[in-house]
């Protein structure tokens, strides 16, 4: 089992639509996939179609300033054809507050994740729009990290503080931690500004990704009828865009077993 955050600290990104596409596309293609959100917002446990999960969610797995009481795989939803979700609501904002007093807080996500190991393929986590401890759970626990990124200059001064976060990360918890790359969204190739951004990246070295994702209403329309661009509008560009993009996560998976 490898284990990919999606994270950002930057709201409004595109983390949310790219986890769970990802997650649809390579459950498709036969892979076990387990969708985790962290996010007390709960985007993606509601685009997943789950409206009610109050007291079986992760915050009962994670505790709060003690020890949650499930085990994780109690918690996980069968959405078919391979993928699973573990659930977040509200409930995880009080966990992360909690969590501040407990030891070895930074690691209470990966031991949850651990006896899942026999049991899929690929962890996908989706990270909440912030740096706090639920964020830094998920990087710590991860093997790989993907970070969605809108063409914009005040995203791109944003972007630069959460590599130099993950550099952090990298250095005093998680040694191992790859970046698997930055992923454009919201991108139009149309405007200029949008251009001179994703040229700044890739001038600059990051380690921008050959796939975009452009604007598409389809994808909230998606979210809202419970289901990913992938199975809701497999012939819209986007769905396309995101299997290409779930392939080069499937090609990152196959060399991780060499």
């Amino acid at each position: 089992m490898h284990i990919l955050a999606i994270a950002n600290q930057k709201g409004g990104v595109g983390k949310t639509a790219t986890a769970h596409a990802i997650g649809a596309a390579l459950a498709g293609q036969g892979l076990r996939v387990c969708l985790v959100d962290t996010d007390p917002q709960a985007s993606l446990t509601q685009a997943c179609g789950v409206t009610d999960c109050a007291g079986r969610s992760l915050a009962e797995v994670l505790g709060s300033s003690s020890p949650g009481h499930l085990a994780l795989a109690a918690v996980l939803l069968d959405l078919g054809g391979g993928l699973y979700l573990a659930p977040a609501d509200i409930a995880l904002a009080a966990c992360e507050l909690g969590l501040t007093s407990r030891l070895g807080r930074e690691s209470v996500l990966r031991k949850a994740l651990r006896p899942l190991v026999d049991r899929f393929d690929l962890v996908i986590i989706d990270c909440p729009p912030s740096l706090g401890l639920l964020t830094v759970g998920a990087l710590a626990a991860c093997d790989a990290v993907l970070v969605p990124v809108q063409p914009q200059a005040a995203d791109l001064r944003g972007a630069r503080l959460f590599l130099d976060t993950l550099d952090i990360i990298k250095s005093e918890l998680n040694p191992d931690l790859e970046n698997l790359g930055i992923l454009v969204t919201f991108h139009d190739a149309r405007l200029t500004h949008h251009q001179a951004a994703l040229k700044a990246m890739q001038t600059a070295g990051l380690p921008v990704l050959p796939v975009t994702i452009g604007r598409s209403v389809r994808v909230a329309e998606a979210a809202g009828a419970g289901q990913s661009i992938i199975t809701y509008a497999p012939d819209n560009p986007q769905a396309t865009a995101y299997i290409r993009l779930a392939e080069i996560v499937n090609q990152w998976l196959k060399s991780k077993q060499v």
